[in-house]
């Protein structure tokens, strides 16, 4: 038996603004909100078969952290597969983010940038 990853949760300071720019840019929908987690408000938004769980708690109280990539259990990035790489880089300008490093290499390119919250995301295109 092969698992496959169903959905990642993490939070993030405003679930339904979070989840608007990622319909508008990766083309996903909303399939569902609602209370979670001591009381806090979740969205969960993606496709039919893989979604993010996008959490803020009830009071927002959030802190962030200096660097994710030398704290244990810190998310590092979020990683999106697209057919066209070039078309999600403008995507990714009109959409008010900064396209950061760029990398190509076997097998494929690649491309991150940061939303509002400091969260890394990497853009994937695959030869």
């Amino acid at each position: 038996m092969t698992a496959h990853l169903e959905h990642t949760n993490y939070t993030v300071t405003d679930p339904d603004a979070t989840a608007r720019w990622m319909c508008d840019l990766f083309g996903w929908h909303v399939r569902w909100t609602g209370g979670s987690r001591d009381v806090g408000y979740s969205v969960h938004v993606g496709t039919d078969t893989h979604y993010l769980a996008l959490y803020v708690p009830k009071d927002g109280g959030l802190a962030a952290r200096e660097d994710n990539y030398t704290t244990t259990g810190g998310l590092n990035h979020i990683a999106v597969v697209v057919d066209d790489i070039a078309a999600m880089r403008d995507r990714v300008v009109a959409t008010g983010f900064e396209p950061g490093e760029h990398y190509d290499y076997e097998p494929g390119q690649r491309f991150y940038f940061h939303d509002h919250d400091g969260i890394e995301y990497e853009v994937v295109q695959y030869d």
